[in-house]
């Protein structure tokens, strides 16, 4: 399944101040979707930059749950239906697992 990428301005968009011009620019931060289905995520790996949001959609008929052990995130059982969103704050490569299907894996890289 493809990953499906939006843009959204978002209140925690990043500012970027030319100091000489003395212009300020927002720039906007990314959401993207990963989709868990058949006890898989969408991607196996995703990129992304520092800001960006990632929404995990559970598609599947059964409970997930989303760990990412870098960022001591555990977001508890996701049912069904449900939406988990994880924003990345810091650059770097986190694995996100399953706490619940050791084989669901995805990296994220965040630049």
């Amino acid at each position: 399944m493809p990953v499906r990428h939006k843009n959204v301005l978002a209140g925690f968009g990043v500012v970027c101040v030319l100091g000489v011009a003395g212009i300020s620019v927002a720039l906007a931060a990314a959401n993207h979707e990963v989709l868990e289905a058949d006890k898989k995520f969408s991607a196996k790996t995703l990129e992304i930059s520092v800001g960006d949001t990632v929404t995990f959609v559970n598609n599947d008929s059964i409970k997930h749950n989303i760990t990412i052990k870098k960022m001591k995130f555990n977001s508890g059982l996701q049912e069904p239906g449900r939406d988990v969103e994880v924003m990345f704050d810091k650059n770097g490569k986190f694995k996100v697992r399953c706490g619940i299907h050791p084989k669901m894996k995805l990296k994220v890289v965040v630049n």
